[in-house]
């Protein structure tokens, strides 16, 4: 390194030149900030929540309220609302459609991991459409009888393909409201038939016959576009099919990540189902069927003979006019379940079934306090509060009831979930037979049977505060899970 001094007689600033044989390197530059460091990348994570229908949801959600309306109006027809028809009040005429209810669900829970929902829909409707037409075109007793066990196997087959259907096609923040409409469906159908039944003195079979046919009708040509669920084919080891499915269901994200994370939870549900042994799901479903045994079997309770009795007897000795008490009582259930649907997913399933039950336990046993004194039954001012508070527990019946069929759709491990939900709607109707054959019209019936049913109601809502579980948000398999536990307070 050579280093040169160059000086002249003016004072200058000393230069210094070095002569390097490197080469020179680009200046290295250091910043240095006062502020704080910089933050690490942020990591965005997409969820969707969304409680709007796609076009299938609407579908089977359609088909399933048009074809349970008329399953409405068949069951309360066994349940006294024949008043003015030509219908026979024999226990056999009444008690016809739930057995028919039980054969088909029979015969459902054993094929339907076999066959594609929408034939159970077909069929069903089909007889339902039958039973329509034989209201419309005759009065004869065996002909109506005969209507009636087809119309119940009809609904048995639907029954239990609607709720395993709608728990595995709907999203985990919206499964409550699209479950829901089992009992919607059927809530407006008693609806409609007690608005008949007290509305018209002719021609009620044939209105009723009418309802069935356009209704059913209507609801096969929804099941012609609804989809099959991803789950039917992933047990079948067809993925692509799969897929297809989802993509279909959830059309209006356009996210393929969205598609093929559904499809993973769907994997790991089925997965979850075939890695276990026979005796480990009957061990697991257990717990499960206790819990539903307790919850799903109290919706006969809530609409049943003697409520109907009481119903029609408080409003005729309560000198009320006879037609917007009895309509009104029929329209709170619907009511009830129309504001029970959204908050399935947004308060919580076990928070609203208890609300519901609480406040029908409470009602039903202030009317068992009114009919302990049998002189009551003919004072206009004691059957005037029967009659109010009869209307009060319809809606709250119908507050309670959505939950039951959600619940029912997430409680049982997956390969024996058919059969365990058909065992339990079997179970509901041998408690409506139960019912109309032991409940005679006698002086102390309505005493008994609502001090009976009000313990039973007390009874269920301890029961179902320590037992049931909150499943809201949860994944199919997640809710499953949650159902093994012996018990759950958590109530949000």
């Amino acid at each position: 390194m050579t280093i040169a001094y160059v000086t002249t007689n003016e004072a200058q600033p000393a230069q210094v030149t070095y002569v390097t044989t490197q080469q020179s390197k680009p200046a290295q530059v250091t910043y240095v900030t006062a502020g704080p460091p910089p933050l690490p990348p942020q990591t965005t994570y997409v969820q969707v929540r969304t409680r709007r229908p796609t076009k299938q949801n609407a579908h089977t959600a359609a088909s399933g309220i048009l074809l349970f309306a008329y399953g409405g109006m068949d069951m309360a027809q066994g349940l006294g609302w024949n008043i003015s028809t030509d219908l026979p009040t024999t226990s056999e005429m009444q008690y016809s459609w739930f057995i028919g209810v039980i054969i088909g669900a029979f015969v459902s829970g054993l094929t339907i991991n076999h066959i594609p929902k929408s034939v159970f829909y077909t069929l069903g409707g089909l007889m339902l459409l039958i039973d329509g037409i034989i209201f419309v075109s005759t009065s004869e007793y065996t002909s109506l009888l005969a209507a009636r066990y087809v119309g119940g196997i009809g609904i048995g087959l639907i029954t239990v393909a609607f709720i395993i259907h709608n728990s595995e096609i709907t999203m985990k923040n919206s499964r409550g409201f699209w479950c829901g409409v089992e009992q919607y469906g059927l809530a407006l159908g008693i609806a409609i038939q007690v608005i008949l039944d007290t509305s018209l003195d002719d021609g009620i079979n044939s209105a009723h016959g009418i309802f069935g046919i356009v209704f059913s009708l209507v609801a096969t040509a929804f099941v012609a576009v609804s989809v099959e669920s991803p789950i039917f084919y992933l047990r079948k080891n067809n993925e692509e099919q799969a897929l297809t499915q989802l993509k279909i269901l959830y059309a209006h994200s356009g996210n393929a990540e969205i598609y093929n994370a559904a499809l993973d939870e769907a994997k790991q549900y089925v997965s979850t189902a075939t890695s276990q042994s026979s005796g480990a799901l009957l061990a697991a479903s257990v717990m499960p069927f206790i819990k539903m045994l307790f919850s799903r079997c109290l919706v006969p309770l809530t609409i049943s003979l003697p409520l109907s009795y009481s119903m029609i007897t408080s409003t005729v000795v309560a000198d009320l006019a006879f037609n917007w008490p009895i309509i009104v009582w029929g329209l709170l259930r619907w009511f009830g379940t129309f504001f029970s649907m959204p908050l399935l997913d947004r308060v919580g399933r076990k928070f609203v079934s208890l609300l519901g039950l609480l406040c029908m336990a409470g009602l039903m046993l202030g009317m068992a306090g009114i009919y302990s004194d049998a002189t009551r039954l003919i004072s206009t001012y004691y059957m005037s509060q029967v009659c109010h508070l009869s209307m009060a527990f319809q809606f709250f019946a119908g507050l309670y009831i959505p939950c039951t069929s959600t619940y029912l759709g997430e409680a049982f491990p997956l390969k024996v979930k058919s059969f365990f939900i058909a065992l339990i709607v079997c179970l509901e109707q041998v408690i409506h037979i139960i019912v109309i054959e032991t409940c005679a019209m006698k002086l102390n019936l309505f005493y008994q049977y609502f001090l009976a049913v009000g313990i039973i109601l007390v009874v269920g809502l301890i029961i179902f505060a320590v037992l049931m579980p909150e499943t809201r948000g949860l994944s199919l398999r997640q809710a499953t899970g949650r159902f093994n536990r012996v018990h759950d307070v958590m109530a949000h």
